[in-house]
């Protein structure tokens, strides 16, 4: 089954059409870059251009950075406040003639990575933490998405721990890879004690090769610790994939 899948970031705004059995995108990703203010009028402008770009007409899943409530967003984080109470699954499925689904961004790349990815066949207890801006997580006990979570406001040193270990924090206090890898490890160990993951992996930029090699080595976890394989198009992939879940379940 393919599905237009489309990850709505602070920066940009890409999709491509996926197909959902082998998580492969079956044509050359288009990106847009995101508007300002990302307000929901011209978001929702940027996903009909995609969609006429693929010249499509069939279901979307849209990956968005915002806890995500029966197609209505609860937060805001790197989009206009005026999408807090928005019903983005509507707005999408109005203007593109579409059946939708709209996911947490952080979920999306989760469920990319549970089913093409570093998660592939666990069954046990898996966390996704994308380290970036700030720290995104996403959460599956036996497969099974626990939407919507937000460990990377877990308190560390008084604050919300993406203040302290998220890539941007690396960047703001200018700070070497294996000491940036100090403050992650305090932030597994909490983690660990909270939820006893069998599997940590860790998502974002920070998860390229080139990257990577820099500091992995520093981290310890009891845990399985690996590094995300899908990289820049999880999101659009996890959020087909999502759709399909969902509009296949409902049929």
């Amino acid at each position: 089954m393919e599905i237009l899948g489309i990850d709505i970031g602070g920066s940009g705004i890409k999709g491509a059409p996926v197909d959902t059995q082998t998580g492969q995108l079956t044509k050359e990703r288009y990106r847009i870059a995101t508007p300002k203010p990302a307000t929901p009028k011209k978001v929702v402008g940027v996903v009909q251009e995609i969609v006429e770009h693929f010249e499509w007409k069939d279901a979307i899943g849209c990956a968005f950075p915002a806890r995500i409530k029966k197609g209505i967003a609860r937060t805001a984080a790197n989009v206009d406040k005026s999408w807090l109470g928005t019903n983005v699954e509507s707005l999408i499925e109005e203007r593109t003639n579409c059946p939708a689904v709209v996911i947490n961004d952080a979920d999306a790349a989760g469920v990319a990575e549970m089913a093409f990815g570093a998660g592939k066949n666990r069954k046990d207890i898996v966390m996704l933490l994308t380290f970036g801006t700030g720290i995104g997580s996403a959460l599956f006990v036996n497969e099974t998405l626990v939407p919507n979570t937000e460990f990377g406001h877990i308190e560390l040193h008084g604050s919300s721990a993406e203040h302290y270990a998220a890539d941007s924090a690396r960047k703001k206090d200018d700070l070497k890879w294996g000491e940036w890898a100090q403050r992650v490890q305090e932030y597994l160990d909490v983690i660990e004690f909270l939820f006893a993951p069998d599997l940590i992996i860790i998502g974002g930029g920070v998860s390229k090769p080139n990257k990577r090699e820099k500091y992995l080595h520093d981290l310890y976890t009891n845990a399985d610790l690996m590094t995300a394989e899908l990289q820049n198009e999880a999101g659009i992939i996890g959020a087909a994939y999502r759709a399909r879940q969902l509009l296949v379940a409902s049929d």
